[in-house]
């Protein structure tokens, strides 16, 4: 009798889940996330952010997989012109917290018409910066990339690759924008989704393009940046059409067009710190990048590969980072501090649970991991002692990146960025110089600072978040 009850205790936990993770992928915009349970907010929130990062860090390791075939310039062409692009990166983030902070608080009001002018001023502000950016690519694609160590064949190989992917920006851009909208208002999965089809197009088209097979010109490297840009740019005309059409909480029409200058100002002010925080912390990965390439191509390509396995899973746990922010700005908006502070620690133990575990499979399966994309002996070297090296810091940077987008979701982006300025240019640049060159421990230097500095991101962000002061915030 016992055994048959705690066998339907179990169904019945099954059941709840599975109905949960159902939830989670349906088009509700009627949930509430500042009521009933934190877990649960947490997991409706949470799944469809995961899956949606998981797209993200797909993007990130599908050029990868197909271009490394053209061999080591091929390689380290895709991973200089990703450090320089994460500089972009860094201003869509940025703007990007400022986006989910303020929808999230406006949402957590109830005030959907604010929320509406606030998606209205975030498209002319993607537009003027896209703009900007698509001038450098075309411009300045080859010295882009003499700037960041390129021998000339890399540059003679890569400089259309380089110059699309920068003139195609205003892709980048309205994925992280739009996607920002749908998440502070609570709408995950259509930001999920989004990168599910920009994702799928890209896989489809990366070995056509790349290789020309069938009818396909064969484009070399330049095809992965070709796929990538028509990959995001239809998953930005889904975003747009539900951005239209009523299934979101959001609805667009066209008088939000209409400039406010009042709500664009404070929402780049509020992105100050934001775009600060990330271009403080992306531009020491141009220069860490920097110091690796004078070990050669080789160098360059094995911490490629091995950066981009590692964002294949850092962005699942960005997933939930993007989750804690929305929870945090909800509730800060429905004056509820206590439990945006209880939402920030339920997910940060979800995020070491899975952080850890990955670490685990990484420094045990590196070799072969690392196997799935190179064969040559020099480049698979670095990229096991890379892979390896920063799986070591794993559980602090699962507490660290769910703390600071804490800060970022409550509209503080100063504090993080006074933390990067920190950890990164006063400790991990030096520290990596020094260990590289003046110890000579050549790029393993580099690896090391990488995780003694996001190790260090985390001690502090814990320090500065018990604190509360983020709880005060005003968006």
């Amino acid at each position: 009798m016992f055994l048959k009850r705690n066998k339907v205790q179990v169904q019945e936990k099954r059941t709840s889940v599975f109905q949960l993770f159902k939830q989670a992928l349906s088009n509700d915009n009627q949930r509430d996330f500042t009521k009933g349970s934190i877990g649960q907010a947490a997991f409706l929130l949470a799944v469809p952010m995961v899956l949606e990062m998981v797209m993200e860090s797909i993007f990130a390791i599908t050029d990868i997989f197909f271009v490394s075939g053209l061999g080591a310039e091929a390689i380290a062409v895709v991973g200089l012109t990703e450090a320089v692009i994460t500089l972009l990166y860094a201003v869509a983030i940025g703007l990007s917290m400022a986006v989910t902070a303020t929808v999230a608080r406006r949402v957590g009001e109830k005030n959907y018409q604010a929320a509406n002018v606030v998606t209205g001023q975030t498209i002319w502000i993607g537009l003027f910066t896209a703009m900007a950016v698509a001038a450098i690519g075309l411009l300045f694609a080859e010295d882009v990339l003499k700037l960041m160590g390129a021998t000339e064949q890399v540059v003679s190989m890569g400089s259309s690759y380089t110059s699309i992917m920068l003139s195609g920006s205003i892709t980048i851009l309205y994925l992280f924008l739009f996607n920002a909208i749908f998440r502070g208002a609570g709408d995950a999965n259509i930001a999920m989704r989004s990168l599910w089809l920009a994702n799928g197009i890209n896989i489809v088209l990366d070995p056509l393009l790349i290789y020309g097979y069938g009818p396909f010109p064969e484009m070399g490297v330049t095809g992965a940046a070709v796929a990538t840009n028509i990959g995001r740019g239809i998953g930005v005309l889904y975003q747009v059409y539900h951005l239209v059409d009523g299934s979101s909480r959001i609805k667009l029409v066209y008088a939000h067009l209409r400039v406010n200058s009042e709500v664009a100002l404070r929402l780049l002010k509020t992105s100050f710190g934001g775009i600060a925080q990330f271009l403080i912390a992306t531009a020491s990965w141009v220069i860490l990048v920097r110091i690796i390439s004078t070990y050669g191509s080789e160098a360059v390509a094995g911490y490629t590969i091995a950066i981009r396995v590692i964002i294949f899973t850092i962005l699942p746990s960005w997933g939930l980072s993007n989750a804690a922010a929305t929870l945090v700005g909800q509730n800060l908006g429905a004056n509820l501090p206590d439990r945006a502070e209880q939402s920030v620690w339920k997910v940060t133990k979800y995020n070491v649970y899975f952080m850890v575990t990955v670490a685990i499979i990484f420094i045990t399966f590196a070799y072969p991991i690392i196997g799935l994309f190179t064969q040559d002996p020099a480049v698979l070297e670095i990229g096991v002692e890379c892979l390896r090296f920063i799986s070591y810091g794993y559980g602090f940077y699962a507490v660290g990146m769910i703390l600071v987008q804490a800060f970022n979701g409550a509209g503080d982006t100063m504090t993080p960025t006074w933390i990067n300025l920190f950890c990164y240019w006063i400790f991990q640049i030096p520290l990596a110089y020094f260990l590289a060159k003046s110890m000579e421990m050549n790029a393993t230097g580099v690896f090391l600072a990488i995780t003694l500095a996001e190790s260090l991101i985390a001690l502090v962000s814990i320090v500065i978040f018990k604190r509360a002061k983020w709880k005060t915030g005003v968006v």
